[in-house]
């Protein structure tokens, strides 16, 4: 491509600079949800859950940079699991509030604390 070729082509890019840490960025995606809300991504087989010892960013942040080995590692540990009906059915009935953080496709979860 020529030099006034490249001139002429449109540049797509995010507007204005945003200097947050990934670890920042996630956080954002972090909320306070009730079952309803969830109850639509496990029915997608979207939800993961994840076990309160862990920090839900940082397991957010292994998903987002595709690490897998500590990934499996924590599925075989049972930190990280896919909910099964028992769970889901548990869940409905609980009343609880839950922490969800959005890694597309998936969406992590975990009880929040009472």
């Amino acid at each position: 491509m020529s030099e006034q070729e490249e001139s002429e082509t449109m540049r797509y890019g995010m507007i204005g600079h945003d200097d947050r840490s990934e670890s920042e960025k996630l956080e954002k995606y972090l909320g306070e949800v009730d079952w309803p809300y969830l109850e639509k991504h496990y029915a997608s087989g979207a939800l993961v859950y994840v076990d309160p010892a862990l920090d839900l960013v940082r397991v957010g942040k292994a998903f987002v940079d595709d690490e897998a080995e500590k990934i499996a590692t924590w599925k075989k540990k049972g930190d990280i699991l896919i909910p099964s009906t028992p769970h889901a059915a548990y869940w409905e009935e609980s009343g609880f509030s839950f922490e969800a953080l959005v890694v597309s496709p998936f969406v992590l979860m975990r009880e929040k604390s009472q």
